[in-house]
């Protein structure tokens, strides 16, 4: 669905500014922004980078440490397996086999949490961006300002992607600050 209205919006751009051209073939100014860029090199971004790693290496600092458990009860099982009556072998086996269980669960759980957060963080640069670059279309005259991705050929001098960074690093200390 996305991708069909970035087809329409960009069939209607080519077809504004081809029926434009011969009004205004000077004041035509274009402009292409890199959010992967921006999301990578903003100081927000950054940070966000981070956290995600932190909690990432966290999450997985927890899931070996319930695998190394895992591994010791499989250890433990095969060792006294011999010994074991049947019904306590069964037994054991059934709460191994729950173990695994959980620690599949809770890896799934936590990636989904992980994504949860990721989206949610990207979620407030995206519209904070969004103003900005709304900010710099009307001040500086673009008639078109569009994500890169959209772009099949542009060339780098309609890039505006370093502008809205260093916009967008000056207020994200402005309201750090507050």
């Amino acid at each position: 669905m996305r991708s069909a209205c970035r087809w329409i919006f960009l069939t209607v751009s080519v077809l504004v500014l081809g029926a434009s051209s011969g009004f205004c073939a000077d004041g035509v100014k274009i402009g292409v922004v890199d959010f992967q860029r921006l999301f990578e090199n903003s100081d927000a971004g950054k940070e966000i980078k981070a956290e995600i790693t932190t909690q990432g290496k966290k999450m997985e600092a927890e899931l070996k440490q319930k695998g190394a458990e895992i591994e010791e009860i499989k250890a433990r099982l095969e060792r006294e397996a011999l010994v074991m009556s049947k019904e306590m072998r069964e037994e054991k086996e059934r709460e191994f086999r729950i173990k695994v269980n959980d620690i599949k669960t809770l890896q799934k759980k936590y990636e989904v949490e992980l994504q949860g957060v990721q989206k949610k963080l990207m979620g407030g640069i995206q519209s904070e961006t969004l103003a900005i670059i709304d900010q710099i279309g009307k001040s500086d005259g673009y008639l078109l300002i569009m994500d890169n991705r959209g772009v099949l050929y542009a060339p780098s001098t309609i890039d505006i992607t370093d502008a809205v960074i260093k916009q967008y690093n000056a207020s994200y200390a402005k309201n750090k600050q507050k």
